[in-house]
């Protein structure tokens, strides 16, 4: 009774008086000094401890089952030779709480992810982690400072204060080098810029036909390899592979060596493009980070801003200016996978008259009935599934055998540590935030509540009639159907890590219950293949990703064969 009688008088506490009563366990005290900032800086404060010490904690951090532990905090404002703190309120992963740890010993290291504001064209005010050249990785962004690794000794059951020190800055990346065959562009977009209030640029590596200087006269079909932010061309090498390279392990495909295989086929690669035979065309691969991501999934969207529109209507009409592309929709074409096989498919829906073709592989969800593994219309939460009586966790990743290795609810709850309001850079974050409206803080509005997992309806309806693929091609068949016909391919393997095998079945059931003739529209499986099975039925995963553009670029000369218009040039790009 005496402790009950306690309890009102704790409740009653003015907040800022909560606020001091610091709860029990270890804390970590971090500053930064004048040297590394001058101006008081904004950012999410990341704590990592390791019991791993192969490498620096702030790379040990992800989805895979051997990730070490983070916890993070918001900070505002922060003034240099000023402490802030984080302690046991501070959310974690994958141990939820600093006080859950168990004692022991470990490597920590700190890092602030910076955030800078932006002021919108529509008035919003946001403070977002930009890009600064290295495609939107916290843990490698130039300009974000760090922390030395130390080891510590930890019992979570005892107060503890350890200091650290954000002593070091990630340097700026090096511009990637360029050679006979492969060129760097970078233009500032106008739309972009308009949208963010601040300059906004486009990037893209262009990769030159074999004779582009010895045939003046030649002008190409442009072909877009859409995916994750590249740092250079990728595959591609003009060198033999290096002897003295040491060998290295791929537990994604059980593969050793797999960086020597990597290295001989990108230098195949290069024999086959320059070598007679290999057709002729300006092949790109673009930078569009935004914000929120490494990537834009190439469309127009309300957090994102008119990406779509600043690729289709700036950027690729600059490049094929400046390297004689046709210019013309039929001279144009898209393959891509995972990322890139949504944004191939996106694009030729959404700009139909734009493109010849598009080449999909194990594409990101392209039907929201099975958005991985959860149904954002039906499902009332994310993270798990039942009845009355029986829960099961939705799984995330699997396994070639099926084995679960993370699960949805695992996945979100390290982006909730790395990144408040849709601010992680993680996958599913960006999802959120190309198809979401913004929400009431100016930022996208959450499709489920990243704690509990709880759905929001009226932002599913909103991703359905604006970027579910699947329901905007029955919706819009008539339309869109004598535009898409013979253009759309769709290649998935049936044990894709992510699920995405799902969506898939789910947009050829679709299209089979269309009226009409049927639609003209290749979807195809591989049983058993992992992410990100291409189409390629004669190789493993780990080799035919390495082959994207020997598999696709004589498919694209077989569709000019069949469609291309009257008097159209194609012949001197034929040489």
């Amino acid at each position: 009774m005496a402790r009950l009688s306690l309890l009102p008088v704790l409740i009653a506490l003015p907040l800022s008086a909560q606020a001091r009563l610091a709860p029990p366990g270890p804390r970590f005290e971090v500053t930064f000094t004048a040297i590394q900032s001058v101006a008081p800086l904004d950012g999410r404060l990341l704590v990592m401890l390791s019991t791993d010490s192969s490498a620096e904690p702030r790379f040990q951090i992800g989805d895979q089952e051997s990730t070490q532990l983070i916890f993070g905090v918001d900070v505002d404002g922060w003034q240099p030779g000023k402490v802030r703190t984080l302690d046991a309120r501070a959310p974690g992963y994958p141990i939820a709480r600093l006080t859950d740890l168990p004692a022991g010993r470990y490597r920590v290291q700190a890092l602030l992810n910076r955030y800078e504001t932006f002021r919108l064209a529509d008035g919003r005010v946001l403070k977002l982690p930009p890009d600064q050249g290295e495609g939107q990785q916290w843990n490698q962004k130039p300009g974000n400072l760090y922390s030395v690794p130390r080891w510590i000794t930890l019992d979570p059951k005892q107060p503890q204060a350890v200091s650290l020190a954000l002593s070091q800055r990630i340097p700026a990346v090096e511009p990637p080098a360029e050679t006979r065959y492969i060129r760097h562009e970078r233009i500032q977009s106008k739309l972009l810029s308009d949208f963010w209030g601040r300059p906004m640029f486009l990037g893209a590596h262009v990769l030159l036909p074999e004779g582009f200087d010895s045939h003046p006269e030649a002008r190409y079909p442009l072909v877009i390899d859409h995916g994750h932010f590249p740092a250079t061309f990728e595959p591609w090498r003009e060198t033999p592979p290096d002897s003295t390279l040491a060998p290295d392990y791929s537990a994604r495909f059980d593969l050793h060596g797999y960086n020597r295989i990597q290295q001989q086929y990108a230098w195949e690669f290069y024999k086959e493009w320059t070598g007679p035979g290999f057709p002729r065309v300006l092949l790109i691969q673009i930078q569009h980070p935004t914000p929120y991501y490494d990537d834009s999934y190439a469309v127009n969207s309300a957090s994102n801003g008119p990406y779509g529109d600043a690729i289709m209507r700036e950027l690729l009409p600059y490049l094929e200016r400046k390297y004689r592309g046709i210019g013309e929709g039929w001279a144009r074409f898209t393959y891509g996978g995972s990322t890139g096989g949504w944004e191939a498919m996106a694009v030729q829906m959404f700009y139909p008259d734009d493109f010849n073709g598009a080449w999909a592989a194990c594409p990101d969800p392209i039907d929201f009935r099975q958005y991985t593994t959860i149904n954002i219309y039906a499902d009332s939460n994310a993270y798990r599934s039942g009845g009355p009586w029986k829960w099961v966790e939705r799984p995330g990743h699997r396994n070639h055998l099926g084995h679960i290795q993370t699960t949805v609810r695992q996945m979100n709850q390290l982006e909730l540590v790395l990144g408040t309001r849709g601010r992680s850079g993680g996958q599913w974050d960006i999802w959120q935030a190309v198809y979401s409206p913004a929400g009431p803080d100016g930022y996208p509005a959450p499709i489920w509540d990243k704690r509990t997992g709880r759905i929001d309806p009226a932002v599913a309806a909103y991703w359905r009639e604006h970027f579910d693929l699947g329901h905007i091609l029955s919706r819009d068949w008539p339309a869109l159907g004598p535009k898409l016909n013979g253009k759309l391919h769709i290649y998935v393997g049936e044990g894709d890590n992510y699920f995405l095998n799902n969506a898939v079945y789910l947009v050829e059931a679709r299209l089979r219950a269309l009226t009409g003739p049927v639609p003209d529209i290749e979807v195809d499986y591989e049983p058993r293949a992992e992410h990100c099975w291409n189409g390629d039925h004669t190789r493993p995963n780990a080799y035919s990703r390495l082959r994207y553009a020997q598999m696709f670029v004589p498919r694209i000369m077989d569709q000019i064969r069949k469609r291309h218009p009257a008097g159209a040039d194609t012949l001197s790009w034929r040489y």
